[in-house]
C-alpha cells in the first residue's frame, strides 16, 4: 500500500472503502475497495476530503482489513450462521434460523486481548431471530500483519467461538397446584402466562393437571405427564418454604435430582430445577412468574428449549446480571437483565 496525491491516481487501485457522508441525506461506501480510480473520479474524492488515496500494494505477511475480517469470520462461524457481504473490513454474522444464541466468552477475551483486532458479540445465551445480528468482525489498520491472525487462530482452536441452537419441538406437561385452584375457588391464571411463553420455544402443552396441595397427587400427577410423553415438566405453585408448599419436596419424590433450588435472580429466588434419569428436564416456577414481565423462567426457558443441559454453576453465575429493574415499560430481552453470563 502506498501513499499518492489524488490528482494522480487515475489509473491506480484503491485498497479500502471510502464512505461518503452527507448528513440526513446519505452514508454509504462512495467508492469500494478494488476500485480503479477514473478521471470523473477525482472532483467526488476531494469533495469528500480525500487530498490523498491509499492504493494497493501487496506485501508478504501483511492482510488487508478485508482478509483479515474474512479470517476472523471464520474463526467465529458455524451451523445456521451466515456472514454479511465484506463492507470497509467489517463482516458481521446474521442468523440463519430462530434460535439460541452462544458464544464460549473467555476464548472471546484472548481474541480481543490482541491488539488491532476486534470481534463484537450479542450476549451469550442470548433468543435471537431469523435475521438479526450476531457479532461483528474486523481489524483496526487498514493493513494488519499476517501473524495477529494467526495468534486469534491459534487462541480458539479448532472449534468455533460461537454458536447459533436451534429450538427442539418439545412436548411440555403442566402441574398446577393448589387447593383453591383444584376446588375451582378461584380462577387459574398461572397456566395461560406459562403456556404463552412456552410457545415462544415451539414448545406444546401435552397434558394439564390440577391438584390439590398433596405430595401423593404432585407426584402421581408428575408420573403421569412422563408416561404421556412429556419432554419438559413445569410446576406451579406451592414454591415457597412455607409448611403447607409441599411442591418442591414432591419434585423430589418424584425421582428427579434437584440441580438447585433457589436461584441469585429477582424476580425468581424460589426457582427449582431438576433432572430426571432420562434427561427430562422438571421445574417448579415461583409465584412472581405469573404476575412479573421477566423473570428467571425467562432466562432458563431459552437454553431449555435449545436443549441445553444447565448445571448449578451456571444458575449460580446469574446472580451478575440477575437483577431486574421492574422497568414501567418492559423491553426484555433488550436491557441487562440476564446478561451477566
Amino acid at each position: 500500500m502506498k501513499k499518492i496525491a489524488t490528482v494522480d491516481a487515475v489509473g491506480h487501485v484503491i485498497c479500502h472503502d471510502i464512505t461518503r457522508i452527507v448528513k440526513d441525506v446519505v452514508k454509504d461506501v462512495a467508492f469500494k475497495k478494488g476500485h480503479i480510480v477514473k478521471e470523473e473520479d477525482i472532483p467526488m474524492l476531494l469533495s469528500i476530503g480525500k487530498e490523498h488515496l491509499y492504493v494497493w500494494e501487496k506485501t508478504e505477511g501483511m492482510l488487508h482489513e478485508n482478509e483479515a475480517a474474512e479470517v476472523l469470520y471464520d474463526i467465529c462461524k458455524n451451523e445456521n450462521i451466515k456472514p454479511s457481504e465484506v463492507k470497509e473490513g467489517k463482516i458481521e454474522l446474521i442468523a440463519d434460523i430462530d434460535g439460541l444464541f452462544r458464544i464460549d466468552v473467555e476464548r472471546l477475551d484472548k481474541i480481543n486481548e490482541l491488539d488491532e483486532i476486534i470481534i463484537a458479540a450479542r450476549h451469550t445465551n442470548y433468543p435471537v431471530k431469523k435475521g438479526e445480528k450476531l457479532a461483528g468482525t474486523r481489524v483496526i489498520p487498514l493493513v494488519v500483519e499476517e501473524e495477529k491472525l494467526k495468534k486469534a487462530q491459534e487462541s480458539v482452536g479448532d472449534i468455533p467461538l460461537m454458536e447459533l441452537l436451534p429450538y427442539k419441538n418439545m412436548k411440555a406437561g403442566i402441574v398446577t397446584t393448589g387447593s383453591e385452584v383444584y376446588h375451582g375457588r378461584i380462577k387459574d391464571t398461572f397456566t395461560p402466562v406459562v403456556i404463552e411463553k412456552l410457545s415462544k420455544y415451539n414448545i406444546s402443552v401435552c397434558k394439564h393437571k390440577i391438584v390439590n396441595d398433596e405430595s401423593n397427587m404432585i407426584v402421581d400427577a408428575i408420573n403421569e405427564l412422563r408416561e404421556n410423553g412429556a419432554d419438559l415438566i413445569v410446576c406451579t405453585g406451592g414454591m415457597s418454604v412455607d409448611p403447607d408448599d409441599l411442591t418442591p419436596s414432591a419434585i423430589r419424590e418424584s425421582g428427579a435430582k434437584i440441580i438447585s433450588y433457589g436461584a441469585p435472580v429477582l424476580p425468581g429466588a424460589m426457582f427449582l430445577l431438576g433432572y430426571f434419569e432420562d434427561g427430562t428436564p422438571i421445574m417448579g416456577l415461583p409465584g412472581c412468574v405469573m404476575y412479573a414481565k421477566a423473570t428467571i423462567f425467562d432466562l432458563i426457558l431459552p437454553r431449555v428449549a435449545a436443549g441445553v443441559k444447565i448445571t448449578k454453576k451456571d444458575i449460580a453465575r446469574m446472580g451478575n446480571g440477575g437483577l431486574c429493574l421492574s422497568c414501567k415499560v418492559c423491553i426484555y430481552p433488550n436491557c441487562g437483565f440476564g446478561k451477566g453470563v
